[in-house]
């Protein structure tokens, strides 16, 4: 310390008085309050870095940069489910404002690895832990002022049923978020359809967690969208497997039931919008619906026109289909050894698709949000195109045979 000091003095004396008046001016202006209480150092310095006030939206938070993934937006969020089909789209957008994401994981090293160059360094951060670990849970949010669930399973596994994931893992982060003190958003994404009467058990759990999360964080905002559609999709991709492996699609009592199918990226846009508001989304509900009203047969047509394939359905009701998944759902915990996923005989899924899923009436919807969003037919489902036997170029639609002087 008396050689820096020295060096100091030394310098001084060989700069002329005006420099080092300013140079003495800077200093003093660049030194810190003392904190209150007489506390200095170090701890004086944590005193003064209490959290702000939270407040409605996230216009009091700073914000650096002109923009972009290289800047500060202030937002710093923890994710969970990031890693999912949702997850991916979702930390995209966020990093593109500037946001510093917590990817919570609880698979391998490799589960978040595509996440890592979405954002500039140090952005994207993986944080190992244990969902049914409240310390865990505690770790990965200590940071964030925001936290956004996308934690949710379609099927039942040997470890984890539609219940606790659902339901129980949603009602914790919101009682956790709550008891943080500095969460300022809470957004659970449901589905759409979710209900305490709906036929199918995991429409019913979203329906119990929405609830319980209401309960706990009561300006939590609630997403609901419909069946998603995209590149990692767990319908047209299934669907297109399947149409290729055994050249026929089953249809459950024809595919007359009426659905909404979103683009994915419209879902993301919409969580980031409700985040860029000054509150107005706090404590509601959001459904989110496609454009279009298709039935899942018209679906499937769609599906068959995109991979150039002569579309080939075997109908098979209700019950018969029922019987066909049964099986697995009676055998899931009963046998020492894991089951397969489902894919296409789902039961809980052909119990949500044996009655219509739709947008309600009156229900806020992307237009609060500002946002349009896109139909399915074209860019969102151009990703079938790798299911052409052919490649990409392969055969043609009906409409491309058409001269346009026929149309």
């Amino acid at each position: 310390m008396q050689a820096a000091a020295w060096r100091r003095q030394l310098l001084e004396r060989h700069l002329s008085p005006t420099t080092a008046a300013a140079i003495s001016a800077f200093r003093s202006a660049s030194q810190p309050a003392l904190a209150p209480q007489g506390l200095g150092g170090a701890d004086g310095a944590r005193y003064m870095s209490a959290r702000a006030p939270a407040v409605k939206g996230t216009g009091h938070l700073v914000r650096k940069g002109t923009g972009g993934r290289s800047s500060v937006s202030g937002i710093i969020a923890t994710v969970f489910g990031a890693t999912g089909f949702l997850g991916r789209y979702l930390v995209q957008q966020l990093a593109k404002m500037g946001t510093q994401v917590l990817v919570p994981f609880r698979g391998s090293e490799d589960c978040h690895r595509h996440l890592k160059l979405m954002g500039d360094l140090g952005q994207i951060v993986p944080m190992k832990y244990n969902p049914r670990d409240v310390n865990s849970i505690k770790a990965v949010m200590a940071k964030s002022n925001v936290v956004i669930n996308l934690i949710g399973r379609e099927y039942e596994t040997r470890n984890y049923g539609f219940e606790e994931v659902n339901h129980h893992m949603a009602e914790q982060l919101a009682m956790i978020s709550k008891e943080h003190g500095g969460i300022m958003r809470f957004i659970q994404v449901s589905c759409l359809g979710a209900s305490a009467s709906s036929p199918s058990r995991m429409l019913r759990a979203k329906a119990a967690g929405e609830e319980s999360v209401l309960k706990e964080f009561p300006e939590a905002t609630i997403m609901r969208p419909a069946t998603m559609i995209g590149t990692e999709d767990r319908i047209l991709n299934r669907w297109a497997q399947f149409a290729k492996n055994w050249s026929f699609l089953p249809l459950v009592d024809g595919g007359t039931t009426k659905i909404q199918p979103v683009y994915v990226v419209d879902v993301a846009a919409a969580i980031v919008n409700s985040l860029k508001d000054d509150g107005t989304s706090m404590g509601k509900t959001y459904e989110l619906g496609g454009p279009e009203i298709y039935t899942v047969h018209e679906l499937a047509e769609l599906m068959y026109e995109t991979i150039r394939e002569w579309p080939r359905y075997i109908n098979v009701p209700l019950p018969v289909a029922r019987a066909i998944s049964s099986p697995r759902e009676m055998l899931l915990n009963k046998v020492p050894f894991p089951l397969p996923s489902p894919s296409i005989f789902n039961l809980d899924q052909i119990n949500a698709f044996s009655v219509d899923n739709l947008v309600s009436e009156n229900a806020l919807t992307f237009a609060d949000l500002g946002i349009m969003p896109h139909k399915l037919k074209g860019y969102p489902v151009e990703f079938l195109v790798c299911y052409r036997k052919g490649g990409p170029a392969f055969g043609s639609t009906v409409s491309e045979k058409i001269r346009s002087s026929e149309l």
